[in-house]
């Protein structure tokens, strides 16, 4: 079964309606039906849309009571603009509507979104991988929520990596996230910072340590729509990227003799653990 109807899954950033992508923005404007979440999308998007466009709320539908918004998409050729808060990729309950609108012949594609995740540390001014630091950024949830996680993904086992750590989904139970935080490895001194809605106008974005983790929380009585990040990386500084150093080639400009050396003394000098071989 084949239809000209089109479903766009579109990520509509962490708030803010100029945080939107030009791509996001002309996919809404173009579309005959808009779906969006009002407990989780800012109204504000909603400017985007044609003045013709059906909107539809599904803040307070499950899949099924979306199914029919697609079946009358594919019998009428529609195109629709399913929006999601943040990028569909992430917590998004997008597959298994890709796989409801493929079934049903509808062609789909999906218009990437601004992460929260990104968005705090935007907020925070830091970045998340540090040279020397962490380059690394773990994307996860506290397990034990309403949405079962697989064996082997307990967020103490993703902190003895002691990199930048980003946790959704979580402030509920922010005792328990703290505890499997330190449980992990972080020391109670490791940087935290603590965002409720950003970019939306009443953000509110805390800084606080893993140790102080729940205290926090509990303090600004936050328990949804609040992330986390964690990692030494949200404190660091004196270090430095080789991207930019003029020791550093790559295609379009040559390495400095000198510090070429100096880059390659200080590769001899640290400390090395098991390796591959690869750098």
């Amino acid at each position: 079964m084949t239809s000209s109807g089109k479903v766009w899954f579109v990520g509509a950033g962490p708030g803010a309606a100029d945080l939107l992508t030009l791509r996001a923005a002309r996919v809404i404007a173009d579309a005959d039906l808009v779906i969006w979440a009002a407990s989780l999308v800012h109204a504000d998007v909603l400017g985007h849309a044609r003045a013709d466009a059906e909107i539809v709320d599904s803040s307070q539908l499950p899949v099924e009571g979306v199914l029919p918004l697609y079946e009358r998409a594919a019998r009428r050729g529609l195109t629709v603009a399913r929006i999601h808060s943040g990028d569909p990729a992430l917590w998004g309950a997008v597959q298994e509507q890709l796989d409801l609108c493929r079934a049903l012949g509808l062609a789909v594609e999906i218009v990437p979104g601004v992460s929260s995740f990104t968005a705090v540390a935007a907020i925070a001014g830091r970045e998340l991988t540090v040279p020397e630091v962490a380059q690394s950024v773990i994307l996860t949830r506290l397990e034990g929520g309403k949405t079962p996680m697989p064996p082997g993904e307990r967020v103490r086992d993703f902190a003895r990596h002691g990199t930048t750590m980003a946790l959704f989904l979580s402030a509920a139970r922010s005792g328990q996230a703290q505890a499997e935080l330190l449980a992990g490895g972080y020391p109670a001194d490791t940087p935290a910072v603590v965002a409720y809605r950003a970019t939306w106008p009443d953000e509110l974005v805390v800084r606080c340590t893993v140790g102080t983790l729940a205290a926090t929380v509990k303090e600004h009585r936050l328990w949804k729509h609040t992330l986390f990040l964690v990692g030494p990386a949200l404190a660091a500084a004196g270090t430095r990227s080789h991207l930019y150093h003029p020791g550093h080639f790559h295609t379009y400009r040559r390495a400095e003799p000198a510090a070429r050396a100096e880059l390659r003394r200080r590769a001899a000098a640290r400390p090395t653990g098991p390796t591959d071989g690869s750098r």
